[in-house]
C-alpha cells in the first residue's frame, strides 16, 4: 500500500516558534515556549490535508489535551514561582513574570490556531460525511427522540446548583465542562445564576443519525432542556465554561508517613487546588464573568473567550467511533519477530539469544506472554517488576497476582507519584496486596521511572535469571500507539545489576537511599546498567567527552541520540564542546529541546530533528561511534533534570552485533531520512517541515513495511524479496500453529 502522505508533499514548508524571539549570544532554548511548540507540531498535523480527515481530528484532540496538560503542571509552577517572589532567571535569561506573561500569550495564540483549525476542519467532516450539529438545526423527529434520551439517561444525573446568599459559590472540578444558567424572573424584576456540570461519565457526543455521521454535543442536548429545572423562571441563556486548576503532587519528605495515605491525601487535596486558567463562551454574560473572576480570583490575562465548540480534547469520542476505512490510517498488526514465531516456550527462545523487539512495530504480546510464562511456569520461584503506568485491564497485573497466588515469590514495585496515573497505581497496588504480592511503594521525591521485570527460574541445580528491560511501560494500550524498545535477555551481567536495583528500591529506608543518592560515587560499581540517579548524568557527560576526545585524536567520532527531551544545561554544553572538537551530532527529539543548533563556533556540527506522525515517538536509543568501536545503549530516561537527578531510570547496552545493526541501520538510519513526517530545528527557534526530493521517506511508514516483509520470518525486507514463497509460506504457518 502506497504511503498517502508521501504522494503528496506539501508546497510550502510549516514553520512554528519555541521562542518569542532569539537573543543575539542566545545559548539554551526557554523549557516552556519549547514544550508549547511541540504542541504546535501537533496541531500542525491536523492542518496538513494530506493526512486522513479522522486523524486530523484526533491531533487536534491531542493538541488540545496536551495543552491542559501543559496549564496544569507548566503554567501553575511559573504561576507559583511569580507569586512567591523568586526573581531567579531561567537559563535562557527571562525572569518568571517575563515566562509567565510570554507563556499566556503563546497560549492563547495556539488556542486561537485550534479554533481556526476546527473551522477548517467542519466542512470537511461533512463532506466526508460527519457532521457536529446544533438543536436547533435537527429536525422535530431527531429532536423528539433526544429528548427521549435526555429525560432517559442525561436528566437523572444533573444537579443544577443555585448561586445566592443562601447558596455558597459550588465547586468547579478542573477540566469538567460547565454550563452557567442566566435566569430571571416571569416579571424581569430579578436575576438569577445556577451552575450545572456537564456529565463526564456520559459521551460528549450523542449521536442523531449513526448512518449519516451526525452527533450533537452533549451541552447543546442539556441547554436545550435545562428550562425544566427551573420551572417558575425564565431560562435567558447557558454559558459553557470550564476551569483548570493546578495539578502537581507536592509530597514534603518530612511529613510522609506513609506514601499510600500520603498520595491519596495529596490527590483529594489536587482536586481543590488553585484555578490557573478559564475557557468561556464568547460573548458570556458579563455578570457571569464578573462573579467567576472574582469566586476563582482570575484576571483577565487568564481568561480566553472560545470562539465555538469548547473542549476541543473530546473530539476524541468522535474519532473513536466507527468509521469509514478511508478517514483513517490504513490499519496495521504488529508483526511477531521470526525467532519467537516458534513452538517454544519464551524461556527457551531467550536463552539461545537476546531478544529486541520495537514497538508497535513488534507485537506487545511477547512481553505479556513473559510475564505470564513467569506466573505459570512451575520451575519460576520469583518474579520482581516495576509498575509506572499501566493500562485499565492489565494482563501484566494478572499475572502477576495468579503468580502469588501459585506461591511464587512475587514483589512489584508500584509508583504511586506517576502524574495523572496516580488513583489508577493506587488501585492495582491494592489487588495485587490482595493477591498476595509484596508491593514496594517507590521512594518520596524520587520516581521509580525504569521498566523492568526479574524472572527467577529452576534450571536444574541452579537458579537462572531472565530480564526484560524497556523504554516503555508495561501497558497494552499505549503499546499500540507508542514507539518503544524492548530487551529480553539472560545476561548474567544485567541480570546480577537488575536484582542489585530491585534490592535498592525494597530493601533501603527513604533516608538512607537519599543519601546514597547524594553520594552516588560509594559502593555502587555496575557492570554493564548505567542508573539514575546514581550515575546517570555523569555516564552521559563521560560518553559525550570521550566522543570529543576521538574527534580531537582523529578518530571516528559521531553521535545519535533519540529521545524526547533535552534540557539539562551541563548536558548541553558538552554537547557543544562535542560539536566545537568535531564531533558529528544528530539529535531525534520529538519534545522539548532547549539546544541551540547551526551555531557556527558553538554548535554548527548538531543537527536536531523532530518527528510527529501516528505514533508517538518515545524511544529512548544513544549511539556513539566511540573511535570505530561502537556502542549502543538503550534508555527509560531522557536528558532533563528530572530523569537525571530525582527519577530511578536505567540505561542498558545492546551487545549483540546484530541488534546493534538493526537499531543504527533500520531505526535510527530510517529516523534520520524522514523529509515526510520530520521537522528541523534552526538556529532561530523555529522549526521548518523537513522536504526533500522523491523518494520520499516517512520513517514511520517505511518501518511499518518492514515489518511487514519480516512477519513472514525469513529475515529482512530484502531477504524476503530474495527467498522463494515457499519459505515465506513456511514461516507463516509457524506463526499461525503458535497462535
Amino acid at each position: 500500500m502506497k504511503d498517502r502522505v508521501a504522494l503528496k508533499p506539501r508546497e510550502k514548508a510549516a514553520v512554528t516558534s519555541p521562542a518569542p524571539a532569539t537573543r543575539a549570544g542566545i545559548r539554551l532554548f526557554n523549557r516552556e515556549l519549547s514544550w508549547l511548540a511541540f504542541d504546535g507540531r501537533v496541531l500542525a498535523e491536523a492542518q496538513d490535508p494530506a493526512v486522513p480527515t479522522l486523524e486530523r481530528l484526533k491531533f487536534l484532540s491531542i493538541a488540545s489535551m496536551n495543552l491542559d496538560e501543559f496549564l496544569m503542571v507548566r503554567l501553575g509552577a511559573i504561576k507559583a514561582i511569580v507569586a512567591s517572589g523568586i526573581q531567579d532567571r531561567s537559563p535562557d535569561g527571562l525572569t518568571p513574570k517575563q515566562q509567565l506573561r510570554f507563556m499566556r500569550d503563546r497560549i492563547r495564540r495556539l488556542l486561537g490556531e485550534m479554533y481556526q483549525t476546527l473551522d477548517g476542519l467542519l466542512p470537511v467532516l461533512r463532506r466526508s460525511g460527519i457532521r457536529i450539529d446544533t438543536f436547533a438545526k435537527l429536525s422535530k423527529k431527531h429532536q423528539a427522540a433526544l429528548r427521549e434520551t435526555f429525560e432517559q439517561h442525561v436528566a437523572p444525573v444533573l444537579t443544577p446548583l443555585a448561586v445566592d446568599p443562601g447558596h455558597p459559590f459550588p465547586f468547579l472540578a478542573s477540566r469538567a465542562l460547565n454550563l452557567a444558567a442566566v435566569l430571571e424572573t416571569p416579571n424581569g424584576v430579578s436575576r438569577h445564576m445556577a451552575f450545572i456540570k456537564v456529565p463526564s461519565l456520559l459521551p460528549r457526543f450523542l449521536p442523531v443519525d449513526v448512518r449519516k455521521g451526525r452527533f450533537i454535543p452533549l451541552e447543546e442536548v442539556i441547554t436545550a432542556h435545562l428550562q425544566s429545572f427551573f420551572p417558575g423562571l425564565r431560562l435567558l441563556t447557558a454559558i459553557p465554561f470550564r476551569v483548570i486548576r493546578h495539578a502537581d503532587l507536592t509530597l514534603q519528605e518530612d511529613e510522609v508517613q506513609d506514601l499510600l495515605k500520603s498520595v491519596e491525601s495529596e490527590l483529594r487535596q489536587r482536586e481543590r487546588k488553585d484555578v490557573l486558567w478559564m475557557e468561556i463562551a464568547a460573548g458570556a454574560d458579563d455578570g457571569v464573568l464578573q462573579l467567576l473572576m472574582k469566586e476563582l480570583r482570575l484576571t483577565r490575562e487568564e481568561i480566553f473567550s472560545t470562539p465555538g465548540l469548547p473542549k476541543l480534547g473530546d473530539l476524541m469520542d468522535i474519532y473513536r467511533r466507527p468509521a469509514k476505512a478511508a478517514l483513517k490510517d490504513p490499519p496495521f498488526n504488529p508483526r511477531i519477530p521470526a525467532q519467537l514465531a516458534l513452538n517454544e516456550d519464551i524461556f527457551s527462545i531467550v536463552r539461545r539469544g537476546d531478544v529486541l523487539l520495537h514497538r508497535p512495530y513488534d507485537s506487545f504480546t511477547p512481553v505479556v506472554e513473559f510475564v505470564q510464562s513467569a506466573a505459570d511456569d512451575p520451575d519460576v520461584v520469583a518474579v520482581k517488576q516495576t509498575l509506572y503506568r499501566t493500562d485499565t485491564s492489565s494482563a501484566i497485573v494478572e499475572a502477576l497476582a495468579r503468580a502469588a497466588q501459585r506461591g511464587k515469590q512475587v514483589t512489584a514495585i508500584v509508583e504511586l507519584q506517576a502524574r495523572f496515573d496516580e488513583l489508577k497505581n493506587i488501585t492495582w497496588a491494592r489487588r495485587l496486596e490482595e493477591a498476595g504480592v509484596q508491593v514496594v511503594y517507590g521512594l518520596v521525591g524520587i520516581k521509580t521511572h525504569c521498566k523492568v521485570c526479574l524472572v527467577v527460574r529452576r534450571e536444574g541445580s541452579e537458579l537462572r535469571r531472565y530480564v526484560h528491560l524497556s523504554t516503555g511501560n508495561y501497558n497494552g494500550a499505549t503499546a499500540r500507539l507508542y514507539t518503544d524498545l524492548d530487551l529480553l535477555t539472560v545476561d548474567p551481567e544485567i541480570a546480577d545489576d537488575v536484582a542489585r536495583v530491585m534490592n535498592l528500591l525494597t530493601g533501603y529506608g527513604i533516608a538512607s537511599v537519599q543519601e546514597i543518592f547524594e553520594q552516588p560515587s560509594q559502593g555502587w560499581n555496575w557492570n554493564r546498567l548505567v542508573v539514575a540517579p546514581l550515575d546517570y548524568h555523569s555516564w552521559v557527560l563521560r560518553m559525550i567527552q570521550r566522543e570529543a576526545a576521538h574527534a580531537a585524536a582523529g578518530r571516528p567520532a559521531r553521535i545519535i541520540a533519540k529521545f524526547n527531551a533535552l534540557v539539562e544545561p551541563t548536558v548541553i554544553e558538552a554537547l557543544y564542546d562535542a560539536s566545537r572538537a568535531g564531533v558529528r551530532i544528530d539529535l531525534i527529539i520529538r519534545g522539548i529541546c532547549c539546544l541551540v543548533p547551526g551555531v557556527p563556533g558553538l554548535s554548527e556540527n548538531i543537527r536536531v530533528t523532530s518527528i510527529i506522525d501516528r505514533f508517538l515517538e518515545h524511544t529512548r536509543i544513544f549511539h556513539f561511534k566511540n573511535g570505530g568501536e561502537a556502542e549502543v545503549y538503550v534508555a527509560s530516561g531522557d536528558w532533563m533534570p528530572r530523569n537525571l537527578f530525582r527519577r530511578v531510570e536505567l540505561a542498558f547496552p545492546i551487545r549483540d552485533p546484530k541488534l546493534q545493526a538493526r537499531i543504527e541501520n533500520e531505526i535510527l538510519a530510517t529516523s534520520l531520512a524522514d523529509n515526510v513526517k520530520a521537522w528541523k530545528l534552526l538556529p532561530d527557534g523555529t522549526y521548518r517541515k523537513r522536504t526533500g526530493r522523491p523518494p520520499l521517506i516517512r520513517s514511520q511508514e517505511r518501518l511499518i513495511e518492514i515489518a511487514r516483509a519480516e512477519s513472514v520470518g525469513i529475515g529482512s525486507y530484502e531477504e524476503s524479496l530474495a527467498r522463494p514463497a515457499t519459505t515465506r509460506k513456511r514461516a507463516k504457518r509457524a506463526k499461525k500453529k503458535k497462535s
